[in-house]
């Protein structure tokens, strides 16, 4: 497949009044069968699950993924799919849902601060800190629950509320990419017709009643609002050291197998490699083998 951490259509470095329907929401690039997908899905993983381990011994990067979508997009099945065979100790996966009373009781940002991976380990963040100028921004009304300073009511969040909140977010990222955390932002682009039909199929298939929600009806509803969020969010907040990877996502086999290899990507780019014992360090190995082989 393409690189897709340099193609224009999919690796957003510079947006510029970024629209999302620009973007088609099928990969036309290239065709692959299913098939197809699936071997470059396997042949990825296997890959990551090398790359992976060489990250955990090098103990200098660590690597965040961050997954936002729209409702039936498919990131627990991407997370799923591109983490198959990969050393589960070295992978953690956060799922961000509605905040806690504790978490409402500090800063937006204090609850992804307690979950961001060490050094060696993959972090997956499944929605994020984004959730904060996303979903809040459809729906102002939940921000007076976080009783904010001087936001006594919906009329005195401005747009400058906002763009303090994508600097902050943008400063966080930056000083993470400082640091060593490798950042990688995907949104994984789903059109309203394929989420239509994943609605109905999972409301159809008994083993997937438990995915459906009525309270996702109400939000499709906010379709349109909820598009416009997510384009200010990527033209406030694609950075050359953070961009966001816009995933076309029609098609779920696609969609992993972008996502496996633009992790793979990223990846290769650290040049990772074991580390390398210094003359005292294998002098001592030697004696180690010499003792263990004596006994």
């Amino acid at each position: 497949m393409l690189n897709l951490t340099q193609d224009p259509k999919i690796c957003i470095k510079n947006p510029k009044d970024f629209k999302l329907n620009n973007l088609e929401t099928n990969y036309k690039a290239e065709f692959y069968s299913e098939s197809e997908l699936k071997d470059f899905l396997n042949s990825y993983s296997e890959k990551i699950a090398g790359l992976q381990e060489k990250l955990y011994a090098q103990d200098k990067y660590s690597v965040l993924l961050v997954l936002q979508a729209i409702d039936a997009a498919g990131k627990d099945s991407c997370i799923k799919h591109v983490f198959t065979g990969v050393n589960p100790q070295g992978v953690h996966v956060v799922n961000f849902k509605q905040p806690s009373k504790e978490e409402l009781d500090h800063d937006f940002m204090w609850r992804i601060y307690k979950n961001l991976p060490e050094r060696g380990l993959i972090g997956v963040f499944n929605r994020s800190h984004y959730e904060e100028v996303i979903v809040t921004k459809v729906h102002p009304e939940y921000l007076l629950n976080q009783n904010i300073p001087n936001v006594k009511s919906i009329n005195d969040i401005k747009d400058e509320f906002w763009q303090n909140r994508y600097n902050t977010i943008n400063q966080f990222e930056k000083h993470l990419h400082d640091n060593g955390t490798v950042i990688i932002k995907v949104f994984l682009n789903l059109s309203k017709e394929e989420q239509k039909q994943r609605f109905i199929e999972r409301i159809k298939t008994p083993k997937k009643n438990w995915k459906f929600s009525y309270a996702d009806l109400k939000e499709r509803k906010r379709w349109d609002d909820y598009q416009i969020a997510f384009e200010q969010m990527i033209n406030n907040t694609s950075t050359e050291y953070a961009p966001w990877h816009i995933v076309p996502s029609d098609n779920q086999w696609i969609s992993r197998a972008i996502v496996s290899k633009i992790l793979l990507e990223k990846l290769e780019s650290l040049n990772l490699n074991y580390p390398k014992l210094n003359d005292e360090e294998m002098a001592l190995l030697k004696l180690g083998l010499q003792e263990i082989e004596s006994e």
